[in-house]
């Protein structure tokens, strides 16, 4: 290296250094945007459906109480089939289903589809009634009119409700309906007090 050359190196250390001893130095990165966390999640819970439903029991009235509404010594029905109409304030059919007994002759079933409307008179108590339809046993087979089951029998509200996490329904009542046998007496009974 060249004599002369090594006083210029070691000025330009000196500048090097006081630059630096002053507090200079390279300029920052340029920032990055950092953006808010978004808010978390809301979970909301499962919106809870409220459905209405009919439940009731299918008899066969014994032949000694014939021509009453008595039920006594009757049997449960399984495989009994009902029906249950509702009309709408203007007496238009609004909803229409068939249902099945079980094997102890209960029958449950929801009313999905029955459009209720703010008029009293859509509402299930008003609007519905309860059917026979038909009976697997051909020794009972006949309709009965306990409950006016011949009209319909109306539905009761009872204070029931079924509830699940997800699903209640307005349990209503209806009857209990009943078939008779075709080989009872025609004359009924005198009525007993």
């Amino acid at each position: 290296m060249d004599p002369r050359a090594l006083p210029f190196s070691v000025l330009l250390i000196l500048i090097a250094a006081t630059t630096l001893a002053n507090g200079y130095s390279p300029p920052p990165p340029p920032p990055t945007t950092v953006y808010p966390a978004p808010p978390p999640t809301t979970v909301y819970p499962a919106v809870k459906t409220v459905e209405a439903a009919v439940e009731g029991m299918v008899y066969c009235q014994s032949c000694d109480k014939f021509g009453s509404w008595s039920l006594a010594g009757a049997e449960a029905i399984p495989g009994a089939k009902i029906s249950v109409i509702c009309k709408n304030h203007k007496q238009q059919v609004s909803f229409y289903k068939v249902f099945q007994t079980d094997s102890y002759g209960h029958f449950y079933g929801e009313l999905k589809g029955l459009k209720m409307t703010p008029h009293f008179l859509d509402h299930p108590l008003h609007a519905c009634r309860a059917k026979l339809v038909s009976s697997p046993r051909e020794d009972c087979n006949l309709f009965s009119n306990i409950n006016n089951a011949l009209d319909g029998a109306k539905l009761r509200y009872e204070e029931k409700r079924v509830k699940w996490t997800t699903y209640e329904a307005v349990v209503y009542a209806a009857g209990p309906l009943a078939f008779r046998p075709d080989h009872c007496s025609e004359t009924a009974p005198s009525p007993s007090y």
